[in-house]
Protein backbone atom coordinates (compact mmCIF):
# COMPACT_ATOMS: atom_id res chain seq x y z
CA UNK A 1 0.00 0.00 0.00
CA UNK A 2 1.78 3.34 -1.12
CA UNK A 3 2.14 6.02 1.81
CA UNK A 4 0.87 8.85 2.42
CA UNK A 5 3.99 10.50 0.95
CA UNK A 6 3.48 9.12 -2.34
CA UNK A 7 -0.15 10.31 -2.54
CA UNK A 8 0.39 13.62 -2.80
CA UNK A 9 1.13 12.91 -6.80
CA UNK A 10 -2.30 11.84 -6.98
CA UNK A 11 -3.09 14.48 -4.87
CA UNK A 12 -1.72 17.37 -6.93
CA UNK A 13 -3.06 15.84 -10.27
CA UNK A 14 -6.74 16.29 -8.32
CA UNK A 15 -5.74 19.78 -7.46
CA UNK A 16 -5.47 21.22 -11.15
CA UNK A 17 -8.15 19.25 -12.12
CA UNK A 18 -10.09 20.96 -10.18
CA UNK A 19 -8.75 24.53 -11.03
CA UNK A 20 -11.87 26.11 -12.09
CA UNK A 21 -12.15 30.01 -13.81
CA UNK A 22 -13.90 30.70 -10.28
CA UNK A 23 -10.77 29.93 -8.67
CA UNK A 24 -8.35 31.49 -11.48
CA UNK A 25 -10.14 34.47 -11.10
CA UNK A 26 -10.19 34.49 -7.15
CA UNK A 27 -6.33 33.90 -6.95
CA UNK A 28 -5.90 36.69 -9.63
CA UNK A 29 -7.93 39.22 -7.34
CA UNK A 30 -5.93 38.58 -4.59
CA UNK A 31 -2.65 37.28 -5.94
CA UNK A 32 -2.31 34.10 -4.77
CA UNK A 33 -1.38 31.20 -7.23
CA UNK A 34 -4.68 29.34 -8.14
CA UNK A 35 -3.60 25.88 -7.22
CA UNK A 36 -3.76 27.98 -3.43
CA UNK A 37 -7.17 28.76 -4.05
CA UNK A 38 -8.38 25.37 -4.95
CA UNK A 39 -6.91 23.73 -2.02
CA UNK A 40 -8.80 26.49 0.06
CA UNK A 41 -11.92 25.40 -1.34
CA UNK A 42 -11.63 21.92 -0.73
CA UNK A 43 -10.86 22.88 3.00
CA UNK A 44 -13.15 24.94 3.85
CA UNK A 45 -15.52 23.14 1.73
CA UNK A 46 -17.36 26.89 0.62
CA UNK A 47 -17.21 30.06 -0.87
CA UNK A 48 -18.27 32.32 1.94
CA UNK A 49 -14.98 30.53 4.02
CA UNK A 50 -12.65 30.82 1.64
CA UNK A 51 -13.01 34.84 0.76
CA UNK A 52 -13.44 35.39 4.71
CA UNK A 53 -10.01 33.09 5.10
CA UNK A 54 -8.43 35.09 2.15
CA UNK A 55 -9.78 38.90 3.09
CA UNK A 56 -8.28 37.90 7.17
CA UNK A 57 -5.32 37.15 5.36
CA UNK A 58 -5.00 41.10 4.40
CA UNK A 59 -5.72 42.48 8.26
CA UNK A 60 -2.39 42.99 10.27
CA UNK A 61 -1.92 40.76 13.05
CA UNK A 62 -1.79 42.52 16.22
CA UNK A 63 1.00 42.21 18.16
CA UNK A 64 0.97 39.98 21.52
CA UNK A 65 3.71 39.65 24.37
CA UNK A 66 4.65 37.14 27.17
CA UNK A 67 5.64 38.73 30.62
CA UNK A 68 9.14 36.65 31.66
CA UNK A 69 8.34 35.82 35.35
CA UNK A 70 12.10 34.31 35.45
CA UNK A 71 13.11 38.11 35.41
CA UNK A 72 10.22 39.46 37.19
CA UNK A 73 8.59 37.76 39.28
CA UNK A 74 5.55 40.31 39.71
CA UNK A 75 4.10 40.32 35.78
CA UNK A 76 1.94 43.40 36.88
CA UNK A 77 5.16 45.48 37.09
CA UNK A 78 6.04 45.32 33.53
CA UNK A 79 2.39 45.52 32.63
CA UNK A 80 2.10 48.90 34.14
CA UNK A 81 5.87 50.12 32.79
CA UNK A 82 4.56 49.61 29.83
CA UNK A 83 1.43 51.45 30.31
CA UNK A 84 3.20 54.77 31.27
CA UNK A 85 4.83 54.35 28.04
CA UNK A 86 1.10 54.71 26.14
CA UNK A 87 0.27 50.92 25.54
CA UNK A 88 -2.57 49.13 26.48
CA UNK A 89 -2.79 45.74 26.77
CA UNK A 90 -5.43 43.29 26.53
CA UNK A 91 -5.25 39.60 28.93
CA UNK A 92 -5.04 36.32 26.92
CA UNK A 93 -7.25 34.93 28.85
CA UNK A 94 -5.80 31.11 28.09
CA UNK A 95 -2.22 32.29 28.89
CA UNK A 96 -2.33 33.87 32.32
CA UNK A 97 0.79 35.88 31.94
CA UNK A 98 0.31 37.06 27.52
CA UNK A 99 -1.18 40.15 26.53
CA UNK A 100 -2.20 41.61 23.17
CA UNK A 101 -1.37 45.19 22.38
CA UNK A 102 -4.26 46.99 21.45
CA UNK A 103 -2.69 50.92 21.73
CA UNK A 104 1.13 50.72 20.74
CA UNK A 105 3.63 53.62 22.99
CA UNK A 106 5.63 55.86 22.29
CA UNK A 107 9.25 53.39 22.11
CA UNK A 108 8.67 50.63 19.99
CA UNK A 109 8.43 47.49 21.79
CA UNK A 110 11.62 45.64 20.98
CA UNK A 111 13.79 48.86 22.06
CA UNK A 112 12.03 49.19 25.88
CA UNK A 113 14.27 49.15 28.80
CA UNK A 114 11.44 46.09 29.81
CA UNK A 115 12.56 43.92 26.79
CA UNK A 116 16.19 44.61 27.15
CA UNK A 117 15.83 43.29 30.60
CA UNK A 118 14.23 39.89 29.27
CA UNK A 119 10.79 41.41 30.84
CA UNK A 120 8.49 39.68 28.19
CA UNK A 121 8.97 38.04 24.89
CA UNK A 122 7.37 39.48 21.28
CA UNK A 123 5.41 37.64 19.15
CA UNK A 124 4.07 38.39 15.90
CA UNK A 125 0.81 36.42 16.41
CA UNK A 126 -0.81 34.48 19.14
CA UNK A 127 -0.58 30.96 18.02
CA UNK A 128 2.85 30.38 18.65
CA UNK A 129 1.60 30.88 21.99
CA UNK A 130 -0.14 27.52 21.74
CA UNK A 131 2.27 24.83 21.29
CA UNK A 132 3.99 25.22 25.17
CA UNK A 133 0.45 25.95 26.65
CA UNK A 134 -0.62 22.23 24.98
CA UNK A 135 2.28 20.38 25.79
CA UNK A 136 2.62 21.97 29.27
CA UNK A 137 5.62 20.92 30.72
CA UNK A 138 6.56 20.87 34.29
CA UNK A 139 9.88 21.34 36.63
CA UNK A 140 9.73 17.05 36.47
CA UNK A 141 10.23 16.76 32.52
CA UNK A 142 13.27 16.17 30.64
CA UNK A 143 12.25 18.14 26.91
CA UNK A 144 13.37 18.45 23.90
CA UNK A 145 12.74 21.26 21.71
CA UNK A 146 13.52 19.74 18.07
CA UNK A 147 13.53 23.52 15.92
CA UNK A 148 13.92 26.05 19.14
CA UNK A 149 15.42 28.97 17.40
CA UNK A 150 14.99 31.74 17.29
CA UNK A 151 13.00 30.85 21.51
CA UNK A 152 9.72 32.00 22.12
CA UNK A 153 8.64 28.55 22.54
CA UNK A 154 11.84 27.37 24.30
CA UNK A 155 11.97 30.66 26.97
CA UNK A 156 7.97 29.84 27.52
CA UNK A 157 8.29 26.12 28.27
CA UNK A 158 11.09 27.39 30.79
CA UNK A 159 8.75 29.56 32.32
CA UNK A 160 6.09 27.22 32.57
CA UNK A 161 8.73 24.58 34.76
CA UNK A 162 9.54 27.54 36.57
CA UNK A 163 12.93 26.98 35.28
CA UNK A 164 13.47 23.51 36.65
CA UNK A 165 13.80 20.04 34.83
CA UNK A 166 15.88 20.36 31.75
CA UNK A 167 14.97 21.45 27.71
CA UNK A 168 17.53 20.43 25.63
CA UNK A 169 16.91 23.17 22.66
CA UNK A 170 18.19 22.01 19.32
CA UNK A 171 18.66 24.15 15.75
CA UNK A 172 20.62 23.43 12.82
CA UNK A 173 20.62 27.07 11.37
CA UNK A 174 23.70 29.52 12.76
CA UNK A 175 22.05 32.59 12.74
CA UNK A 176 19.22 31.32 14.09
CA UNK A 177 21.35 29.51 16.37
CA UNK A 178 22.61 32.76 17.31
CA UNK A 179 19.36 34.58 17.92
CA UNK A 180 18.19 31.53 20.30
CA UNK A 181 21.42 31.76 22.51
CA UNK A 182 20.63 36.03 22.56
CA UNK A 183 16.85 35.42 24.35
CA UNK A 184 18.01 32.29 26.01
CA UNK A 185 20.55 35.05 27.97
CA UNK A 186 17.90 38.02 27.59
CA UNK A 187 15.64 36.23 29.88
CA UNK A 188 17.08 34.41 32.10
CA UNK A 189 17.01 31.02 31.45
CA UNK A 190 18.72 28.62 33.38
CA UNK A 191 17.48 24.84 32.74
CA UNK A 192 18.59 25.04 28.67
CA UNK A 193 20.98 23.03 27.53
CA UNK A 194 21.27 24.82 23.26
CA UNK A 195 22.89 22.37 20.83
CA UNK A 196 23.56 23.28 17.08
CA UNK A 197 23.42 20.28 15.27
CA UNK A 198 20.40 17.92 13.17
CA UNK A 199 17.85 17.02 15.57
CA UNK A 200 17.20 13.97 13.24
CA UNK A 201 20.59 12.84 14.48
CA UNK A 202 19.09 13.43 18.48
CA UNK A 203 17.59 9.51 18.88
CA UNK A 204 21.17 8.68 17.64
CA UNK A 205 23.16 11.02 20.52
CA UNK A 206 20.23 11.12 23.46
CA UNK A 207 18.30 7.64 22.79
CA UNK A 208 14.57 7.59 23.78
CA UNK A 209 15.55 10.01 27.09
CA UNK A 210 12.33 13.03 26.92
CA UNK A 211 9.72 12.71 28.49
CA UNK A 212 7.73 15.81 26.35
CA UNK A 213 9.50 16.92 23.02
CA UNK A 214 8.05 19.70 20.77
CA UNK A 215 9.00 19.81 17.20
CA UNK A 216 7.72 23.35 15.46
CA UNK A 217 8.75 22.30 12.31
CA UNK A 218 10.45 24.18 9.45
CA UNK A 219 7.55 25.19 7.27
CA UNK A 220 6.53 27.00 3.93
CA UNK A 221 4.66 29.36 6.87
CA UNK A 222 1.38 29.21 4.50
CA UNK A 223 -0.18 30.57 7.64
CA UNK A 224 1.56 33.92 7.91
CA UNK A 225 0.56 35.37 4.76
CA UNK A 226 -0.28 38.27 6.92
CA UNK A 227 3.36 39.00 8.00
CA UNK A 228 4.76 38.00 4.26
CA UNK A 229 2.73 38.79 1.36
CA UNK A 230 5.29 36.85 -1.05
CA UNK A 231 3.95 33.78 0.54
CA UNK A 232 1.15 34.07 -1.84
CA UNK A 233 2.98 33.47 -4.81
CA UNK A 234 6.57 31.58 -3.86
CA UNK A 235 5.51 28.36 -2.82
CA UNK A 236 4.97 25.66 -5.39
CA UNK A 237 3.41 22.10 -4.92
CA UNK A 238 6.90 20.54 -5.31
CA UNK A 239 8.20 23.63 -2.37
CA UNK A 240 5.21 21.79 -0.36
CA UNK A 241 6.46 17.92 -1.28
CA UNK A 242 9.64 18.52 -0.02
CA UNK A 243 9.12 20.12 3.22
CA UNK A 244 6.70 17.59 3.94
CA UNK A 245 9.62 14.94 3.61
CA UNK A 246 12.02 16.71 5.87
CA UNK A 247 8.95 17.11 8.37
CA UNK A 248 8.72 13.53 8.13
CA UNK A 249 12.00 13.13 8.97
CA UNK A 250 12.10 15.38 11.99
CA UNK A 251 8.85 13.74 13.71
CA UNK A 252 10.46 10.60 13.32
CA UNK A 253 13.23 11.08 15.25
CA UNK A 254 11.29 13.39 17.75
CA UNK A 255 9.02 10.50 18.39
CA UNK A 256 12.24 8.36 18.67
CA UNK A 257 13.83 10.15 21.12
CA UNK A 258 10.90 10.14 23.90
CA UNK A 259 10.15 7.62 26.52
CA UNK A 260 7.28 5.81 26.48
CA UNK A 261 4.27 6.92 27.48
CA UNK A 262 5.86 10.56 26.79
CA UNK A 263 4.26 13.25 24.44
CA UNK A 264 5.12 14.73 21.28
CA UNK A 265 3.62 17.92 20.14
CA UNK A 266 4.19 18.96 16.31
CA UNK A 267 3.21 22.00 15.33
CA UNK A 268 3.48 24.69 12.21
CA UNK A 269 2.82 28.03 11.27
CA UNK A 270 1.20 26.74 7.97
CA UNK A 271 -1.93 25.52 7.26
CA UNK A 272 -1.31 22.90 4.48
CA UNK A 273 -2.45 19.75 4.53
CA UNK A 274 0.61 18.29 2.66
CA UNK A 275 2.51 19.71 5.67
CA UNK A 276 0.23 19.13 8.50
CA UNK A 277 -2.01 16.08 8.62
CA UNK A 278 -0.07 14.08 5.64
CA UNK A 279 3.01 14.41 8.00
CA UNK A 280 1.09 13.25 11.09
CA UNK A 281 -0.45 9.83 8.76
CA UNK A 282 2.80 9.54 7.41
CA UNK A 283 4.59 8.81 11.30
CA UNK A 284 1.29 7.21 12.43
CA UNK A 285 1.51 4.48 9.39
CA UNK A 286 5.10 3.61 9.51
CA UNK A 287 4.97 3.11 13.59
CA UNK A 288 3.11 1.46 16.03
CA UNK A 289 4.95 3.12 18.80
CA UNK A 290 2.47 6.36 18.69
CA UNK A 291 -0.84 7.30 18.93
CA UNK A 292 -2.67 10.76 18.65
CA UNK A 293 -4.50 11.96 21.92
CA UNK A 294 -6.59 15.06 22.14
CA UNK A 295 -5.04 18.38 22.90
CA UNK A 296 -5.52 20.48 26.76
CA UNK A 297 -6.63 23.09 25.20
CA UNK A 298 -9.82 24.96 26.07
CA UNK A 299 -10.15 27.07 22.67
CA UNK A 300 -12.56 25.90 19.96
CA UNK A 301 -10.11 25.37 17.42
CA UNK A 302 -11.00 23.05 14.18
CA UNK A 303 -10.27 19.33 13.50
CA UNK A 304 -7.68 18.29 12.00
CA UNK A 305 -9.00 16.88 8.02
CA UNK A 306 -10.26 13.87 7.90
CA UNK A 307 -9.89 13.29 4.09
CA UNK A 308 -8.29 15.94 1.28
CA UNK A 309 -8.68 15.44 -2.51
CA UNK A 310 -10.08 11.96 -2.31
CA UNK A 311 -7.42 10.31 0.33
CA UNK A 312 -8.95 9.07 3.17
CA UNK A 313 -6.36 9.99 7.06
CA UNK A 314 -6.43 7.78 10.07
CA UNK A 315 -9.11 8.68 12.65
CA UNK A 316 -6.78 10.29 14.72
CA UNK A 317 -5.65 12.94 12.57
CA UNK A 318 -8.89 14.65 13.42
CA UNK A 319 -7.89 14.94 17.06
CA UNK A 320 -5.41 17.42 15.40
CA UNK A 321 -5.93 20.95 15.50
CA UNK A 322 -6.30 24.07 12.83
CA UNK A 323 -6.22 27.75 13.74
CA UNK A 324 -7.78 30.27 10.78
CA UNK A 325 -6.81 33.79 10.75
CA UNK A 326 -10.73 34.24 10.00
CA UNK A 327 -12.19 31.98 12.95
CA UNK A 328 -9.69 32.55 15.63
CA UNK A 329 -7.97 35.96 15.18
CA UNK A 330 -4.40 34.10 15.16
CA UNK A 331 -1.99 33.61 12.37
CA UNK A 332 -3.15 29.93 10.70
CA UNK A 333 -1.58 27.59 12.62
CA UNK A 334 -1.37 23.72 13.31
CA UNK A 335 -1.37 21.21 16.33
CA UNK A 336 -0.94 17.48 16.95
CA UNK A 337 -0.25 15.97 20.27
CA UNK A 338 0.88 12.30 19.91
CA UNK A 339 1.75 9.84 22.85
CA UNK A 340 4.66 7.46 22.50
CA UNK A 341 3.88 4.30 23.54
Amino acid sequence: MPGYTEALSTVWDRIRSSISSRVEEVASTYGYLSYMVARYLEILSSWEDVLELLNAFERELPRSIRVNTLRFRNPGEVVERLQVLGYALTPVPWERYSYTVVKPGRVPLGATHEFLLGGYYLYRGLASLLPPVALNPTGSDRVLDAAAAPGGKTTHMAQLMGGRGLIVAVDVDRERFRALRTNLERMGVENVVALRMDSRLVPKVFGRFFTKALLDAPCTGEGIIQLDRSRKVKTSFEDLVRAHRLQVELLRATVESVVPGGLVLYSTCSIAPEEDEFTVAEVLESSDRVEVVDIPLELDLMPGLGEYFGVGLPDGVRRCRRVYPHKHGMEGFFLCLLRVL
